[in-house]
């Protein structure tokens, strides 16, 4: 809108509230403005008398000319400014040619210069190009041409691109062309029961259209498998829905976009794919962003110069310390934060949703499959349908903001293809390289065994083949946060996915370790406490240890208290063990099982944290996440571990479940804590702790920029997975150290049940 002055020469045109606004004046009052998104009041005798001026018919002489009995020049500015400020007033052309006040009106909402729009010397032009099957243009440049807008073939503001899908391949020569003209172009596709328009992709200024297609591959990573498993390239084909009504009605509102685009109007819906769902006229916004890293429109090395540089810890100080941990932002910060990662079209996850077999009480939520881009074919197809995010807590919003976490945790961890790495052996590295199987630590004999036992085992407890020290592979440094040093570990050991031609047969990257946080030293801090439980947890599922049981209702904890009476209520019996081991970080294990049906489900939820209160919680809502599986008996599972432990465990026939005889349950109060303000300083606690005992703690940074939540790889060799891993080292040693047996368990008398969590 033209600026308001003090001469009368500089506003050609009188001033009027904006024609999609229609005011009546409160004489002594105020006044009102009404338009079709309700109703503006605005207090005051001076408003009310400014207001009943405001008519289009004077300028602002004229206003101070007629200046309301006992108003000054400067109240009647001071008022108008105001405003003009808030958006509701603009000049009212006397000599516009224009006869549609509605189109006026229109221009005016968009908060344009409507008389600038309609008084436009020459038409607005845009170019039309159609890719793919059956795709008219016809219908749209009608809609255009009604429009105002005429169809060119070169030199036009802005070009229009229809297609069938936004994956076909032939748009890349479109982007590519118009990233070096510079242009901006409009991608639209018109047919189908949904219609999709947007977004207007501007070179240098928003992402481009191989930044939107890296996000949409990701839903349709199915089809992507199919498609290469019967020989084809690029998206399928299928029939496109349409019915005259619908054609018509998408025509116009591409035009409409378009519309609104060359008269000048920007907001940030034009950088979204908008869908509508003609089956239901459902409507939503899918926000496309710039990927930093994108090998068209940015930077493919930022991964990989990342990588190649020091980890540094700096301060991150705690803004909760509530039931999802001590965190550097709230639930809501990162929801806040990190939400419109949520979409089917341009997010990275589809949807987040609450797990709809969870009784009441229980707060889990899933966020979807876990997918393995770079796997393709039958394989990439079969691990897709396995695996599946989720978030627990406390609360709703603890739980929802888990399963943000971590979907995008595990997007962040899979291979890419622009990740640091180094192709050669084991023995040609050096000190530089850690052996995989110091931190695999699989025994000899297991490697002797081990097609019978993959056969008869899920997945994650198979054994792969011996690692050839003289083969040359990829990997990728980690940085050593207890001797400030570079290490480098296989790459197909750190990230999901990685193709055979850079890995290790067999070798397959697992979650132990991998963490999201809110700040990369609350990430490390999650990634060094999953580590830590699930040793903990190894010591004592291995072994059989009897430990003591922790009295819950010492934590003063309502929600703990409740959850276990919420289980009663069930059929189920609740209750909790200490795991805790040498480094004395408090682990933790809930228990329940039934005491109704006719087996015992006995399940099970695991949780570490430097606040006994935290581990406690976290326990219990891992318990809860994992309860609607065994809730209904007949429920089918995949893993042939976890179906034989449910079909066949009880606490009689596995006694280490239960807390030791003979010994008091350990109270809050037993716990050590060190209450701190910085998480830096809980990561060099820790850090302290492992140096002391001989082990060294490795962090490799596996944030994606595209993506900006924090997420590493946490190693430390030596720790032991929960998983079937029964090289010697802790897992036999710790407990004979703290006296909780007298000698190691021999190889032969380890628990056969397998961790299967």
């Amino acid at each position: 809108m033209r600026e308001a002055s003090s001469t009368s020469g500089s506003i050609n045109g009188g001033l009027g509230f904006k024609r999609h606004l229609r005011a009546e004046i409160s004489e002594g009052n105020g006044a009102y403005l009404f338009s079709e998104q309700g109703v503006i009041a605005m207090r005051g005798a001076q408003v009310a008398s400014v207001a009943a001026l405001l008519d289009g018919t004077r300028d602002l002489d004229g206003l101070l000319s007629a200046c309301p009995e006992g108003m000054s020049a400067e109240q009647v500015t001071g008022v108008l400014a105001r405003l003009v400020e808030a958006g509701l007033v603009t000049v009212h052309v006397p000599e516009e040619v224009s006869g549609d006040e509605r189109a006026l009106a229109y221009w005016d909402a968009c908060g344009l210069d409507a008389s600038a729009v309609a008084s436009r010397q020459k038409p607005a032009t845009a170019s039309l190009t159609a890719i793919g099957r059956g795709v008219d243009t016809s219908q749209v440049e009608n809609a255009l041409g009604a429009s105002g807008i005429e169809v060119v073939a070169t030199a036009s503001e802005l070009a229009i691109v229809l297609c069938d899908d936004y994956l076909d391949p032939r748009l890349a020569e479109i982007d590519a062309e118009h990233r070096r003209t510079g242009k901006p172009w409009l991608l639209a596709r018109p047919s189908g029961s949904q219609v999709w328009i947007g977004p207007i992709l501007q070179p240098g200024r928003s992402g481009c259209w191989h930044c939107l297609t890296n996000r949409l591959w990701g839903h349709r990573h199915a089809e992507a498998c199919v498609q290469e498993v019967l020989g084809h390239d690029g998206p399928a084909s299928f029939p496109m829905p349409a019915v005259p009504a619908l054609t018509a009605a998408a025509s116009h509102l591409i035009s409409l976009e378009a519309s609104k685009w060359l008269a000048g109007h920007r907001y940030p819906g034009q950088q979204a794919v908008w869908i509508l769902d003609s089956l239901d006229l459902q409507g939503r916004l899918h926000e496309l962003r710039r990927r930093p890293q994108c090998p068209e429109c940015g930077d493919e090395a930022i991964i990989a110069t990342r990588t190649a540089e020091p980890v540094v810890l700096r301060e991150a100080k705690k803004a909760t310390s509530g039931g999802g941990g001590h965190r550097t932002l709230t639930p809501v910060e990162v929801l806040d934060r990190y939400g419109h990662l949520v979409s089917p079209v341009t997010g990275i996850i589809k949807e987040i949703a609450r797990d709809p077999r969870a009784p009441a009480f229980v707060n889990a939520y899933r966020s979807g499959l876990n997918v393995a881009r770079r796997v393709r074919g039958e394989a990439g197809l079969q691990a897709g349908l396995r695996g599946d995010n989720g978030g627990k807590g406390a609360s709703p919003l603890d739980a929802e903001v888990g399963a943000l976490c971590e979907a995008l945790e595990r997007f962040s961890a899979n291979y890419q293809g622009d990740e640091l790495r180094i192709h050669d052996t084991f023995r040609a590295l050096g000190d530089d390289a850690v052996h995989p199987n110091s931190c695999m630590l699989f025994d000899e004999r297991q490697y002797a065994g081990r097609d019978e036992w993959n056969a008869k085992h899920a997945i994650f407890q198979h054994v792969p083949e011996r690692f050839d020290d003289k083969a040359a592979v990829d990997w990728t440094p980690l940085w050593s946060l207890s001797r400030q040093r570079r290490k480098l570990m296989p790459t197909a050991y750190l990230y999901y996915g990685v193709p055979p031609e850079c890995g290790i047969r067999g070798m397959r990257a697992d979650s132990n370790g991998c963490a999201a946080g809110s700040s990369l030293e609350d990430a490390i801090l999650q990634g060094l406490l999953e580590l830590v439980e699930r040793d903990a947890v190894a010591m004592w599922w291995y072994n059989r240890l009897p430990v003591p049981g922790v009295d819950i209702a010492s934590f003063d904890d309502p929600w703990a208290v409740e959850m276990a009476g919420q289980y009663a209520r069930a059929g189920r019996e609740l209750w909790v063990l200490d795991l805790t081991a040498d480094l004395g970080v408090p682990v933790m294990v809930a228990l329940s099982r039934s005491i109704a049906g006719p087996r015992e489900n006995v399940m099970m939820g695991f949780g570490a944290h430097l606040d006994p209160r935290t581990a406690l919680r976290r326990a219990v809502s891992e318990l809860n996440q994992m309860i609607p599986a065994v809730l209904e008996n007949d429920v089918e599972l995949d893993d042939p571990d976890a179906a034989r432990w449910l079909r066949h465990a009880t606490v009689a026939n596995q006694p280490y479940l239960l807390p030791a005889p003979g010994r008091s349950a350990k109270r809050a109060a037993d716990f050590k804590f060190v209450r701190r303000s910085d998480v830096r300083d809980d990561v060099e606690s820790l850090v302290r702790k492992l140096s002391a005992l001989g082990m060294e703690t490795l962090v490799l940074d596996q944030t994606r920029p595209d993506i900006d939540l924090p997420v590493v790889r946490v190693v430390v060799p030596g720790l032991r997975p929960f998983w079937s891993r029964f090289a010697p080292g802790r897992l036999f040693d710790v407990p004979v150290r703290l006296g909780r047996l007298a000698e190691a368990t021999p190889y032969d008398r380890l628990n056969p049940f397998p961790m299967f969590l």
